[in-house]
C-alpha cells in the first residue's frame, strides 16, 4: 500500500468513526433514530470506496467503535464509584469494549468485501454479514446485545414488529431500510433510483403500521403492584452511616396506605445476607400487613454466593427463591475461575467465594392470585432468548435491578429501553424496580404506564395489565431469522462465486 493510500484509509476509517458515533444518537436517551438511519445510508459508500477486504474491515471496525463509544459510554461510570481506585480504568474499559465489539462489525465488513463483487453485491451482503454479527455480539462469549441498531426504534410504532420478528428481525429490517438508499447514493444513479431505494423503507412503515394497530386491547387485571425505589446512590448504598436511611425508605413506601397486592422492591435491597435476614424479613413483612413482597439479596450456599430474588408470601415466610443465572463477566464473575483453580489460582473461583455464582437457569416465581413471573435481575433483561428459555409462559415479567451502576447519563435509560423491548417480544407486562431509577410498570406493547424518574426515592402503585395472546416471536424465538440468513448467505455465495471456463 502506498503512502497516499495509507493516508486515505485513515481518513476513511476517521470519517467512519465519526459517522458510527453520530448514528449513536437514535439510541436512549436521546432517541434520535433519523441519525441512525443517515448513518447506515452512509456506510455503503464508505466501504464500496476501498480496495481490499482489508481496508473495507477496518473501516468497518472503525464505524463500530465509532457507535459503540458512544452509545457504551456508561460503562465508564461503574469506575466512578470509587474514581481514586478505579478511575483510572474507565477510559481503558471503552477503549476495550467499543473496540472489542467493533470487531464484530469490521469482520462483517471483510467477509462482505471479501465474498461478493461490485457495489450491489457487497451491500445486500453486507445486510446479512452484519445481521449475522449482531447475533454473534448476542450469543458468542455469554452474550452482550446492548446498543444494537433495532433499539433505536423503541419510541416508535416500530418497536411492535419486534412482536413478529423479535429484535435481530428487526435489526436485519433496520439494514435493509437504511443500506439500500446507501448503494443507490454511492452509484450516483440519479433522483429516481434514490427514490426506489427507500422502498424498503416503505414497506416497513406498512408493516409497523400493521403490528401497531393490529391485535386485541390491553386489560388490566385488577392487582396493584407497588413499586419501591430507595435511590440509593452506589457510592452511599452500603455505607454504614446509610444503610438504615435507605432500609427505612423501602419500609416507610411499602407500608403506605392503602395496601397493594404486590411490592417489589430493587436488586441487593437489604443489607445482609439470606442466611441471617430472619429479623430484617420479619420487619418487611410487618410493614405489607399481608401483601406479597418480591425483593433483591445475596445468599450463601458454602462458599459460593448468589445473586437472588425471594418472595415472601403474606405470612411473611420465604416461599420463592430465583439465583441469577446470566452473570456480568468481569462484573460478577471473572470467566473460567472455576478452572483456574484447578491450576493453584484461587483468587478468581467463585467456588472460593471469588464472585457470584450462577443459579440453574430460567425459572417461574409462583405470586398466587397474581399468576406467576418470569424474575430478571438486572443485566438478564437485555437477552430475549433468556426471556423464551422460561419453562412456561408467565404471567408477567419481573425485573429487580440496581442501576446506580450506570450513573444518570445514558445507561438506565438505555436498561429501560431494553426492558421495554422484552415486554413487547413476549407480549406481557413488566414490572420493573430499580434502586435509583428508572422503576417502571411497562404493558405489553412496551408502553410505559407509570414510572418513578431517574434519581429519585418514592413509589408508585400501578395496576397490572393483563397479558396479550403469545407473540409470533415467543413461539419461534430467532430461529427463523437466523435460518433465513444463513440460507440467504449459502444462496449469495453461490451466485457470486465466480464461474469457471470449462477445459
Amino acid at each position: 500500500m502506498t503512502r497516499a493510500a495509507r493516508w486515505r484509509l485513515r481518513w476513511r476509517m476517521a470519517i467512519a468513526a465519526l459517522i458510527g458515533a453520530v448514528g449513536a444518537m437514535g439510541l436512549a436517551p436521546i432517541g434520535a433514530w433519523p441519525a441512525t438511519v443517515l448513518a447506515l445510508v452512509l456506510l455503503p459508500p464508505l466501504l464500496i470506496a476501498c480496495t481490499t477486504p482489508r481496508a473495507a474491515a477496518l473501516t468497518g471496525w472503525a464505524f463500530g467503535t465509532g457507535w459503540f463509544a458512544h452509545g457504551l459510554f456508561w460503562i465508564v461510570e461503574p469506575f466512578l464509584v470509587e474514581p481514586e481506585r478505579y478511575g483510572w480504568m474507565a477510559p481503558f474499559a471503552l477503549v476495550f469494549l467499543a473496540g472489542g465489539l467493533a470487531l464484530f462489525w469490521g469482520a462483517a465488513a471483510w467477509a462482505a468485501h471479501r465474498f461478493a463483487r461490485g457495489p450491489a453485491g457487497r451491500t445486500a451482503a453486507l445486510a446479512v454479514t452484519l445481521s449475522l454479527a449482531e447475533f454473534g455480539r448476542a450469543y458468542l462469549l455469554t452474550g452482550f446485545p446492548w446498543a444494537a441498531p433495532a433499539q433505536v426504534w423503541v419510541d416508535t410504532p416500530v418497536a411492535q414488529l419486534l412482536a413478529w420478528i423479535g429484535p435481530q428481525g428487526l435489526g436485519l429490517a433496520t439494514l435493509a431500510v437504511a443500506l439500500t438508499p446507501g448503494l443507490a447514493l454511492a452509484r450516483g444513479r440519479g433522483k429516481r433510483t434514490l427514490v426506489l431505494s427507500c422502498l424498503p423503507a416503505a414497506v416497513l412503515a406498512v408493516a409497523a403500521y400493521a403490528a401497531a394497530s393490529g391485535g386485541p386491547p390491553v386489560t388490566a387485571t385488577g392487582a396493584t403492584v407497588r413499586l419501591v425505589q430507595p435511590n440509593a446512590p452506589q457510592h452511599q448504598k452500603w455505607d454504614p452511616a446509610h444503610i438504615p436511611i435507605f432500609f427505612k425508605r423501602q419500609i416507610d413506601f411499602t407500608a403506605a396506605e392503602p395496601r397493594p397486592d404486590l411490592v417489589v422492591w430493587p436488586e441487593s435491597a437489604v443489607p445482609v445476607a439470606l442466611n441471617d435476614a430472619a429479623p430484617t424479613l420479619a420487619r418487611i413483612a410487618q410493614s405489607a400487613r399481608g401483601a406479597e413482597v418480591v425483593l433483591g439479596i445475596q445468599r450463601f450456599d458454602g462458599w459460593r454466593v448468589y445473586n437472588s430474588l425471594i418472595r415472601l408470601d403474606g405470612a411473611g415466610e420465604v416461599a420463592g427463591i430465583y439465583d441469577k443465572h446470566h452473570l456480568v463477566p468481569f462484573g460478577e464473575y471473572v470467566p473460567l475461575g472455576d478452572l483456574a483453580a484447578r491450576f493453584g489460582l484461587y483468587g478468581f473461583a467463585a467456588q472460593e467465594g471469588q464472585g457470584y455464582s450462577a443459579g440453574p437457569g430460567p425459572r417461574l416465581l409462583d405470586l398466587g392470585a397474581l399468576g406467576s413471573a418470569l424474575p430478571l435481575i438486572c443485566y438478564e433483561a437485555v437477552f430475549p432468548q433468556d426471556v423464551n428459555a422460561a419453562p412456561q409462559r408467565p404471567s408477567l415479567l419481573l425485573q429487580v435491578t440496581n442501576d446506580a451502576w450506570f450513573g444518570t447519563r445514558s445507561g438506565p435509560y438505555q436498561h429501560l429501553a431494553q426492558a421495554r423491548m422484552r415486554a413487547i417480544e413476549q407480549g406481557l407486562p413488566l414490572a420493573r424496580a430499580a434502586n435509583t431509577g428508572i422503576s417502571a410498570m411497562i404493558g405489553p406493547r412496551g408502553e410505559v404506564i407509570d414510572s418513578i424518574p431517574l434519581g429519585q426515592a418514592g413509589y408508585v402503585d400501578v395496576t397490572l395489565p393483563a397479558p396479550l395472546p403469545p407473540t409470533l416471536y415467543a413461539r419461534s424465538g430467532d430461529w427463523p431469522v437466523l435460518l433465513l440468513l444463513l440460507c440467504a448467505a449459502f444462496a449469495f455465495k453461490l451466485v457470486q462465486s465466480p464461474r469457471r471456463s470449462p477445459t
